[in-house]
């Protein structure tokens, strides 16, 4: 393995590359600075590492460097080569990160940093850091700055890593301003969010700042900071709510199969990503979210870009993000895969997982709240969304001004609005299903169910209407809404402009 040169230049010796103990890392040779003079006068020190990573090489790299006492800034910037390659080959990209002297244990304390391949430098200081890394003092010991191979080329991969400590007095840390649980609201309502947005605190371009001026100028009533395997932006959001938006902090765990957004979770909690499905660790991390209060959802499940297909199955899932964005035919799969997740859980009697949308915007011209979820809730705080979406209690909207009312009545007086159940005396026992609509003008109704689209609408041209439909649980165990775009393509249907969780029957 050409793996690395030495900080000076000269080839390092085999035994100058250590395997860890995980099968998908390996630790490179350790970078010292035991010769640096320190003190506040001290000089910078620099040194330089250059290597070249095979094809097939662990999805992280640790790169060791001892920090002596007295640092009051370490700074990391590096570079690798992207070296052509036949249509159809996949090319070099190459992801950093840090951890400090607490070590890399996953689900450690160590975290202090990940900006994947968003940028080419970053620097840690006791009273600041660079968006997507966590600042602090930088503590005397072992770091380990992590490199992630996403993809090589045939002809390897190489790099160049520029480690520079700065010498002087710490600083003092500031304590973070975390957004609170609670935004004043509306009672009893139906809230707008949009829970997979990225900043500059990942690969966005968009300010918190720009992020929460989006949010209110799409109507929204809530946001989630779900930046790619990083809490940076947890405290990065001081001044920008307020008592018409709730912030809630999270994160979204990008693996090498696939990515889930950690919906709602504490401030400042830190989850891991550096496993695989085959690891069989992502139920201990997704229990991890739920203690810190946050839900499981994940993202873009038939995302076609290499490592965002949905490998780990569903059972840890508290909701789905089943559009996300502009609708694609990406999102048509991950719909229908939910309708399939319906059935089934109706044929064994287990519990099911809801639907949501987010917009996924990382800049211009994404649009943020295209599309949002429209969540039930009792109030515009942490706990009630973060229950109303769990629950089912929702809808997706392509924008604002598309608003839905959806629900079943049968029997006697009895009825169920979306997420719940009808209960009637039988199985024949005839249902209303209505559907109120405003704001999609020259689109379509449709009533799905267990047996597939069994009735559909068109709404009047204005966009606002009423469709009511009537069945029996022995014909329907569930009925859901969607309200569709005319198709522009042969064969597939037309995008969604809205789509609700369902309404189950049962007799």
């Amino acid at each position: 393995m050409s793996a690395s040169q030495s900080a000076h230049g000269r080839p390092m010796a085999r035994r100058g590359l250590l395997v860890g103990t995980a099968a998908t890392a390996l630790t490179l040779g350790t970078v010292s600075f035991a010769d640096a003079a320190t003190g506040d006068d001290a000089p910078d020190r620099t040194r330089t590492v250059r290597g070249t990573l095979p094809t097939g090489s662990p999805d992280y790299v640790y790169l060791p460097v001892e920090v002596p006492r007295g640092v009051r800034e370490i700074a990391v910037s590096y570079t690798y080569g992207k070296t052509p390659v036949p249509a159809g080959t996949q090319g070099n990209a190459l992801d950093i990160g840090i951890f400090d002297e607490r070590g890399t244990e996953l689900g450690g304390r160590g975290f202090r940093g990940w900006s994947g391949g968003a940028r080419s430098s970053f620097f840690i200081r006791a009273d600041e850091a660079t968006p997507g890394y966590i600042a602090g003092p930088v503590r005397a010991g072992t770091w380990n700055i992590a490199l992630g191979p996403y993809t090589v080329a045939p002809e390897g991969l190489p790099y160049e890593v520029t480690i520079t400590l700065r010498f002087g007095p710490t600083g003092s840390a500031p304590k973070p301003v975390y957004p609170p649980e609670r935004a004043k609201g509306r009672g009893r309502a139906w809230y707008r969010g949009d829970c997979h947005l990225h900043s500059v605190h990942s690969d966005g371009k968009r300010t918190p700042a720009e992020i929460a001026a989006a949010a209110r100028a799409a109507g929204l009533d809530f946001i989630n900071s779900s930046e790619h395997n990083t809490y940076s932006a947890h405290s990065a959001w001081d001044g920008l709510w307020g008592d018409d938006l709730l912030v809630l902090t999270g994160e979204e765990v990008t693996t090498r199969n696939g990515h889930v957004i950690a919906l709602g979770t504490d401030p400042g909690t830190f989850v891991d990503w550096r496993y695989r499905a085959r690891d069989n660790r992502f139920g201990h991390y997704a229990k991890a979210v739920r203690r810190a209060g946050g839900l499981v959802v994940p993202a873009h499940p038939h995302a076609t870009c290499i490592g965002c297909h949905w490998k780990f199955g569903f059972g840890e899932a508290d909701a789905v993000e089943v559009w996300n964005g502009a609708y694609t035919p990406e999102d048509e799969i991950a719909l229908a895969e939910w309708d399939n997740s319906l059935v089934a859980a109706v044929r064994t009697s287990k519990p099911w997982v809801a639907a949501m949308g987010n917009s996924d915007a990382h800049r211009e011209p994404d649009k943020v709240g295209l599309p949002q979820t429209v969540v039930l809730a009792d109030e515009l705080s942490r706990e009630a969304i973060t229950a109303g979406i769990r629950a089912g209690h929702s809808y997706i909207a392509e924008s604002s001004a598309v608003t839905l009312s959806f629900g079943a009545s049968g029997g006697r007086g009895l009825h169920a609005g979306i997420g719940e159940r009808l209960r009637v005396d039988g199985d024949d026992t005839p249902v209303t299903v209505r559907l109120e609509v405003t704001g999609a003008p020259g689109c379509t109704a449709h009533f799905v169910t267990d047996q597939g689209t069994l009735f559909t609408a068109t709404l009047p041209e204005s966009g606002t209407g009423t469709v009511q439909w009537r069945t029996t649980p022995v014909y329907a165990a569930y009925v859901r809404a969607e309200v569709r775009h005319p198709a522009t393509v042969p064969g597939l249907p037309g995008a969604l402009a809205a789509l609700t969780n369902p309404v189950f029957l049962e007799g």
